[in-house]
């Protein structure tokens, strides 16, 4: 019978999410494959250091603990890289004791579309194009910022995943409202819809996959979720009754009326933050790891 991943968290992540090959990454831009490739073969015995998303991912892969005939997250090299550099991804992933079996290497070419195959619920990537493709493919998706601050060591036994709402974890309808009539309408539009759920955002389905690992018993690792956005009140309201009608729970919900999210993400200490307004990223960046989500109308 052939292998399947059915039933797991599939997440795709480019080397450069997962492991800092800035300095490799260098001779690559200059559009020197060759002087690349023969960089990294020299390294193959020199393990890269871990990247902005080692953290997120190698508390994933603790959920496996408990269960390794059953497991239950799959995580999959997704990467220009070529197949030479690849020796190097898998060396490293196995030196800090990651169960990443499987990768695929395309040499320059985008690779979101093996996304449809892997059924792959989430895709980080370094490169924004192979992001937008697979968002507009309804994969969840976000652009690692390479620079951003690795994540902290403080809560070694708790993956921390911090969203923001709309546009990410809802809808952009709200967010519509807002950029065509201002925050007032926005506020008034919340209010009259208070009751009526927002649409999903590309993020519904791994917030879903998150509170599946939360329920499953696990001594090895547990999941906390915080959800931190703009709103604030009254239109908080239907943001938490959205979650209520798709039964999903977060722990912290932090509604900061337009406060800068660094510092507070700073005090969470999550192992990601994905939030769609480039702004927010970068006030999140130098204290967080964080991912831009390319969607809806602030991306357009």
């Amino acid at each position: 019978m052939a292998a399947n991943l059915d039933g797991q968290l599939v997440v795709a992540i480019s080397s450069r999410a997962l492991f800092d090959f800035e300095e490799e990454n260098e001779l690559f831009e200059a559009g020197d494959d060759r002087a690349y490739m023969a960089l990294q073969e020299s390294r193959l015995d020199l393990p890269a250091k871990p990247g902005v998303a080692f953290s997120l991912v190698n508390k994933l892969l603790a959920f496996n603990n408990n269960t390794p005939e059953r497991p239950q997250v799959e995580i999959v090299v997704l990467s220009r890289n070529d197949p030479v550099s690849g020796m190097r991804v898998f060396r490293s992933a196995a030196h800090y004791g990651l169960g990443i079996q499987r990768g695929v290497f395309t040499r320059g070419e985008s690779p979101w579309r093996y996304l449809r195959p892997l059924k792959a619920q989430l895709f980080l990537s370094t490169n924004e194009a192979d992001v937008r493709s697979a968002l507009a493919a309804g994969v969840a998706a976000a652009r690692v910022l390479p620079l951003s601050a690795r994540a902290s060591a403080e809560h070694p036994f708790e993956l921390r995943i911090a969203f923001d709402g709309d546009a990410v974890l809802f809808s952009d309808e709200a967010e519509q409202v807002f950029q065509r009539d201002g925050l007032s309408a926005f506020q008034s539009h919340e209010t009259t819809h208070a009751n009526t759920p927002l649409a999903a955002g590309p993020f519904k389905p791994v917030l879903q996959a998150l509170q599946r690992l939360q329920q499953e018993p696990n001594d090895a690792m547990r999941v906390r979720t915080a959800l931190v956005t703009a709103r604030s009140a009254p239109a908080h309201e239907r943001a938490i009754r959205t979650l209520m009608n798709w039964q999903i729970e977060v722990d912290e919900a932090m509604f900061l009326g337009g406060l800068a999210k660094g510092e507070f993400l700073r005090e969470f200490e999550p192992d990601f933050f994905f939030d769609d307004q480039a702004g927010h990223i970068a006030n999140a960046a130098p204290h967080v790891p964080a991912g831009h989500v390319a969607s809806g109308i602030s991306n357009r």
